[in-house]
């Protein structure tokens, strides 16, 4: 099988064409992603899940290797191509290595877009270059403590102050939270303008009244730092203001479609995943005299696993092509996130019961991703948001 077509795990499947189009060159840089995974990554991971974060070097790391920032221009240290399937190679290696503290798919999904549409000139340079070296690691802080996926009804504030905005308020499940050197900050600037209510601020590490809590601690992913923020009389220059005034709410609605993309390439590697962890197990192991693979009902149960893991993969590559194209809707991306999010949650349990008593043993990475896959159809907006968008245009 050429290298383009390689796929996430070595379970029979389809071929998939969505890297056809250049087969060596995506081949390559999975090759690259995958040999950074296993030299720079698993090999420390397990220390990071008891650290509560990755350490900075590893971020370092992937930028001296090219994997961050790679659709930014070359001039500012990207990669200078603007093509997301090299993101979900990326993210498809991470979750092949079961390395789910690594925030590099929030870095290079989520935060880039933002910076690229939005920064200005003197934005691009001042943060670009940093933000592909490794150097500044970035947040997006749109959830609040009384909020959840509500967005409108977001209550921290920024008020104008000369030349500067004061900034007040808390944010809560914040991916990067601890390690990040920018957070995005989604702010109210004007109470009474309804949806234009709101403004995108870019907070720096060392401004005066801007606060870490705790390193919250989560059911899974241990190793990704996820934090509370707080923002006390925060004093952000009106240079640090993205975008433009009161467009907030429109940049979030234009850039969620690809973080829920990102959320749907990385379930469904996940899927994958658990499906080859289980048949790899379930011929290794025997009981009652035989291989627990030679017994029906497991059979039955990994034909369903792999039937459903294939068809998540067809509709996923599809969506990949089509944003690829510029053509993903923001209710095809709901689709790919709940339905594949969801999936992932029925695999995982269904593996860790084929693999009996040692599945709810952390040694196991299937019990590592049974406790890994639950928040999949949380963050990125519930999966009953979802659902709420999806309904809703069966009656636009």
């Amino acid at each position: 099988m050429r290298s383009g077509y390689r796929q996430v795990c070595d379970t029979p499947s389809m071929q998939r064409n969505i890297f056809a189009d250049d087969a060596d060159g995506f081949g390559s840089f999975r090759d690259l992603a995958r040999t950074f995974v296993a030299r720079e990554v698993e090999p420390h991971h397990e220390r990071w899940e008891e650290e509560g974060q990755v350490s900075r070097e590893v971020w370092l790391a992937a930028g001296k290797a090219g994997l961050l920032g790679m659709e930014v221009p070359e001039e500012y240290g990207g990669g200078g191509v603007e093509d997301f399937r090299y993101n979900a190679i990326l993210n498809e290696e991470l979750v092949r290595a079961g390395a789910s503290g690594i925030g590099f798919p929030l870095q290079n999904d989520v935060v880039a877009p933002y910076l690229m549409r939005l920064c200005n000139d003197e934005q691009r340079r001042r943060w670009l270059p940093g933000f592909c070296s490794g150097e500044l690691i970035t947040a997006i802080a749109m959830t609040e403590p009384g909020t959840g996926s509500d967005l409108q009804g977001i209550q921290t504030t920024a008020v104008r102050d000369g030349s500067d905005w004061v900034l007040n308020g808390a944010k809560t499940f914040i991916t990067n939270g601890i390690m990040a050197d920018l957070v995005i900050v989604v702010a109210k600037t004007d109470p009474d303008a309804g949806s234009r209510a709101f403004t995108l601020l870019v907070v720096e590490r060392d401004m005066p009244g801007f606060e870490r809590g705790r390193r919250l601690k989560k059911v899974g992913m241990k190793a990704q730092d996820t934090a509370e923020l707080f923002f006390t009389d925060v004093r952000v220059p009106e240079s640090n203001v993205l975008g433009e005034l009161g467009q907030g709410l429109i940049y979030l609605m234009q850039n969620l479609p690809q973080e829920r993309l990102s959320i749907a390439v990385s379930s469904t590697a996940g899927v994958e995943r658990a499906l080859e962890l289980t048949v790899d197990y379930t011929k290794e192991r025997n009981a009652f005299g035989k291989p627990i693979s030679a017994f029906q009902n497991t059979r039955f149960e990994l034909a369903e696993i792999a039937t459903e893991a294939q068809v998540a993969r067809v509709y996923t590559d599809r969506c990949l092509a089509e944003h690829v194209a510029g053509k993903l809707s923001a209710t095809d991306a709901a689709m790919a996130k709940w339905w594949t999010s969801d999936l992932l949650k029925r695999t995982v349990d269904r593996c860790v019961q084929l693999h009996g008593g040692y599945g709810y043993m952390l040694e196991y990475p299937i019990a590592r991703a049974f406790v890994d896959a639950r928040v999949q159809s949380i963050f990125g907006g519930t999966n009953e948001i979802m659902k709420e968008i999806i309904g809703r245009s069966l009656f636009a």
